[in-house]
């Protein structure tokens, strides 16, 4: 799935899911090696708890950060 993101450098977000687990990201755009390694910490990790430990980080004066952005792409993915 390719979530386009709002408010933030990256401008979207690519995802792989299997079944409820996330099984790959990938970001474009951003702060490269702070996504990357962003993205392979959550992989493996159910996507409920990456949601709970990303959902509201906010990058500086932004109302959101790309962590945020990839807790929202996959409530959305949960939600269908």
């Amino acid at each position: 799935m390719r979530y386009m993101t709002k408010g933030v450098c990256s401008s979207y977000i690519d995802i792989e899911m299997d079944g409820e687990t996330i099984k790959q990201v990938s970001f474009t755009g951003g702060c490269h090696g702070n996504l990357q390694g962003i993205a392979r910490l959550v992989e493996g990790m159910k996507a409920e708890d990456a949601i709970a430990r990303l959902k509201g980080i906010r990058c500086g004066y932004k109302a959101t950060s790309c962590p945020d952005q990839l807790a929202v792409a996959l409530e959305s993915i949960l939600e269908g």
